[in-house]
């Protein structure tokens, strides 16, 4: 096979080619708004973070949100929704594909926000939150009255103005943001606020509150439609009247308040009636209760005239023919007795009839009704205070045994954590000795091996080790100068010497037939 042909390209390494994508694709894409729907979307992940995909009809990309950037968002991704998602593209080398790490998100126009809106209208629906059943009335003229609302707009205003010239209340404002991330949660916090308030006191509660903002766009109003601010209105026990925006725009705190109003100005209508028309009611009422005391006084005085004139009068009867005098005198005295009587009893009955119409006769039965009624009203209160007073008691029971059933548990729980810490600490000792008893052995052996295989057992055999003056290792003759200063190290220590040019051997003398023994020479 013929060899391939040779090229000057350098050679790169997976990790090296992966990581220059990755760095191309981030320098020249950096931060972009992407605008897909949201597919393969199954929640957060374990670790708090989120993948999922963008998709639109030809593309897909995988998109990444970690878990601190998820916890802030304030649009939660959802499946099938469409949105404008801001991040930085970058790779992922372990699948060798690229992604979006996303750090913001919002639904992609009016009607995304529509489907949002209205998924989540039926989703709380359903819950109960917007029937009618359990809204209440607000008061017909409240004590104090609450307003959630921003600080410095001009609604705040409007309402305080409208409620000074109808009718001057105290009025609580808790200031919010309208508008923004955090506006949801503030205006949630300012009602159950408002409902944590005590009933008596310097800071009481109010009757009725008002959450109320002006006119906007539906981003601009999406505060009010968040979830959270709806079961806080939904929740309150307090009387509630939502104003956002204008007569046309509704809000799902509109669903869930108990009294929704078209404009701020009108919420603070339905909060307070108008001071001179009750007065006016109030002063007509008079006139017709005066107007009706005098004509039946007048009515009565009639009847009474009336009465007075049917009786017999004295000159009538004297009148009688004188031939009947006679026979009548008799009978005439306990006739005008007994007829005076009569007469005079049913005028003390049309006197006790009218005294019981007159005016200060009313007034009384009137006042000992209001008496009763202040009696009746005063009793409803106490039982209402003892019930409630009653039911704290039975739930502050209910929390001090759960809080002793719950801190037995834990003590349990503590006293089995402990033993277990214990027994694993014994375990753990007992593993620690052995490994280093382990280790000990180990050491053993390999100081025996060591010692076995090192050059000092070779020097206790009769070799030794000869190294130059700088302290080198010298295995060779033709590597040593004559002259130069060695060290020879033996076994049982060490020697210096000079080296030398080889001596000739002398001739030994022979005395004997005995073989001449050769001379080793001197080292030295």
């Amino acid at each position: 096979m013929p060899d391939p042909a040779a090229s000057n390209a350098p050679e790169l390494t997976v990790s090296e080619l992966s990581n220059a994508l990755k760095r191309t694709i981030e320098d020249r894409f950096g931060f972009v708004r992407l605008r897909g729907e949201i597919s393969n979307y199954r929640g957060p992940h374990s670790s708090g973070h989120a993948y999922f995909c963008l998709k639109d009809q030809s593309a897909r990309i995988d998109a990444v949100i970690w878990k601190g950037v998820f916890a802030k968002l304030r649009t939660k991704p959802q499946e099938g929704l469409e949105v404008i998602a801001t991040g930085k593209v970058t790779t992922f080398p372990g699948k060798s594909s690229y992604q979006i790490i996303i750090e913001a998100i919002e639904p992609a126009g009016v009607g995304a926000l529509m489907a949002l809106l209205e998924e989540r209208r039926r989703k709380l629906a359903a819950e109960g939150l917007f029937d009618e059943a359990r809204k209440q009335l607000p008061p017909f003229l409240p004590a104090c009255i609450g307003v959630v609302t921003s600080p410095t707009g001009a609604v705040i205003r409007d309402i305080l103005h409208r409620i000074a010239d109808r009718f001057p209340r105290h009025v609580l404002v808790w200031p919010v943001r309208v508008q923004g991330e955090t506006s949801a949660a503030e205006i949630a916090a300012a009602i159950g606020g408002f409902n944590a308030l005590p009933e008596q006191g310097p800071l009481r509660r109010p009757d009725v509150i008002i959450v109320a903002r002006g006119g906007g766009s539906l981003e601009d109003l999406w505060s009010f439609n968040e979830e959270v601010v709806v079961r806080a209105a939904a929740q309150s026990f307090i009387p509630l009247i939502a104003a956002i925006g204008h007569e046309t725009d509704w809000t799902l705190i509109d669903h869930a308040a108990d009294l929704r109003a078209p404009t701020p100005s009108a919420a603070a209508e339905k909060a307070v009636p108008v001071r001179a028309e009750l007065a006016a009611s109030l002063a007509d009422l008079g006139r017709r209760h005066a107007g009706a005391t005098f004509r039946l006084v007048e009515r009565r005085r009639n009847e009474l005239r009336a009465l007075l004139r049917a009786l017999p009068q004295g000159d009538a009867i004297v009148a009688l023919p004188r031939q009947r005098l006679d026979s009548a005198s008799g009978r005439l005295h306990g006739a005008l007795a007994r007829t005076h009587d009569r007469q005079r009893i049913g005028l003390a009955r049309l006197s006790h009839r009218l005294a019981q119409q007159s005016p200060q006769a009313k007034m009384g039965r009137a006042e000992e009704q209001l008496k009763a009624l202040h009696q009746r009203l005063r009793r409803a209160l106490a039982t209402g205070r003892e019930r409630r007073r009653q039911s704290l008691d039975h739930i502050g029971s209910r929390l001090t045994i759960a809080r002793a059933a719950r801190v037995k548990i834990e003590c349990e729980r503590a006293t089995a954590s402990r033993r277990r810490l214990d027994a694993l600490a014994k375990r753990m000792e007992h593993g620690i000795f052995a490994r280093m008893e382990a280790r000990r052995a180990q050491i053993r052996t390999l100081a025996q091996l060591l010692g076995s295989l090192g050059y000092g057992q070779v020097l206790a055999r009769g070799f030794a080790m000869v190294s130059d003056g700088q302290g080198k290792l010298v295995t060779k003759a033709a590597e040593i100068v004559d002259g130069a200063l060695l060290h020879i190290k033996f076994s049982d220590g060490q020697k210096t010497a000079i080296a030398g040019p080889p001596k000739a051997a002398a001739p030994e003398k022979r005395t004997s037939k005995a073989p001449r023994k050769r001379d080793q020479g001197s080292l030295f």
